[in-house]
């Protein structure tokens, strides 16, 4: 059964809300679970941002490291890395996607050889985050990696829409028992379906609604399918956004998304295959910002009268009033009574069971009754 606890982080209320930039100096460690689960009628939705560097550190520690600061900076509650090798990922009739030829590849090899980061860069990337207090996840491409993945002690796996059909990588993946996130571009919900199988016997699993396009068209986005694999797969469901919108984020936590991915750069006009469906870091910050306000306009899914409505509620909802001097022992009738403001006497709603009950004391016109006046 699937959990909706995710990572043990230090959640964003404690900095966010309070206004409060991060800093070096508030840096607080590793203290409390972070939930990435939809609203429902008793808890509002607990959103976890996910900075991908994804690749777009060029195979330079430096960049990844410099990210994963910029990501911690702007409120993300994780950075992620891509760890492959290309020998152990290709085969010879490996191509290049349209869109990488786009951005000036020209040998499918060559370029994921100059994006790959080597085991010792993507620790140091583990040990800045964990130092910071964000997560920490990975998403390997190759089953000879995964034991790895256990051995540096990732907080989390996440499986790249290609392989969301690759079932002896997801199972691989799966028996470590680390929480699973799993990126379902290019797949229907049939596709999807053995993987959501998998995840179900994980303790915390989530599905990411994707579309594989680099950049997204924001007409293309879809993000009517995060509701229809809640519904088909009862997981919880995220969105890894390839879109250019500063609002994709947000508008998908209030399509149901529990987690939102979004990679991040240094330079979006930079070569390289994802820099264009990127945000860089001062947008980074808006765009985290939004999914937190969204985050906190959604509340419950339910709908009850919130505190800051009580003294509206009193003073502009109508009561039964006299509609002239009334007297005691009267019989009212409906040419007795009228409606107006404040809501503090008889609710409008109880006029017609007023009509025919006897007056116990006078009442002058354009008083409010109660209760008390009334005979029973």
């Amino acid at each position: 059964m699937v959990k909706n606890v995710f990572l043990c982080l230090e959640p964003w209320r404690s900095w966010r809300l309070g206004g409060e930039k991060r800093t070096t100096s508030n840096l607080r460690k590793n203290t409390m679970p972070i939930q990435f689960a939809p609203a429902t009628d008793l808890r509002a939705p607990d959103v976890c941002v996910i900075a991908e560097i994804g690749v777009n550190h060029d195979g330079d520690v430096a960049k990844a490291l410099s990210l994963t600061r910029l990501a911690w900076q702007a409120g993300a509650d994780a950075v992620k890395l891509q760890f492959f090798d290309p020998d152990l990922l290709l085969s010879k009739q490996a191509v290049l996607a349209n869109y990488q030829k786009n951005q000036g590849a020209v040998d499918v090899h060559a370029m994921l050889k100059q994006l790959q980061l080597e085991l010792k860069a993507v620790l140091a990337v583990r040990d800045l985050a964990g130092e910071l207090g964000i997560g920490f996840i990975v998403t390997p491409f190759s089953l000879e990696h995964v034991p790895v993945l256990d051995e540096i002690g990732v907080d989390a796996i996440k499986i790249a829409s290609p392989d969301v059909v690759n079932l002896p990588l997801l199972e691989a993946c799966c028996s470590l028992g680390k929480p699973m996130l799993v990126s379902t571009g290019t797949a229907d919900l049939e596709e999807i379906g053995p993987a959501a199988d998998l995840l179900q016997q994980c303790d915390i699993a989530c599905l990411l609604h994707c579309v594989s396009s680099y950049p997204t068209p924001i007409e293309e986005a879809s993000l009517g399918a995060i509701s229809a694999m809640i519904h088909a797969f009862k997981l919880p469901v995220g969105y890894s956004d390839h879109t250019q919108s500063l609002h994709t984020g947000a508008l998908a936590v209030a399509a149901g998304a529990c987690v939102i991915e979004k990679h991040i750069t240094h330079d979006v006009d930079a070569p390289g295959p994802d820099h264009a469906a990127s945000m860089p870091p001062d947008l980074f910050v808006r765009y985290v910002d939004q999914i937190r306000d969204t985050q906190l306009m959604l509340g419950k899914r339910t709908k009850a009268v919130s505190d800051v409505e009580r003294e509206v509620r009193r003073i502009s909802r109508q009561s039964v009033c006299a509609a002239c001097d009334l007297s005691a022992g009267q019989k009212l009738t409906r040419e007795h009574l009228t409606i107006r403001r404040p809501g503090t006497g008889i609710a409008a709603a109880f006029l017609p069971q007023v009509i025919g009950r006897t007056m116990v004391c006078d009442v002058k016109t354009g008083n409010l009754l109660n209760e008390s006046d009334l005979s029973h």
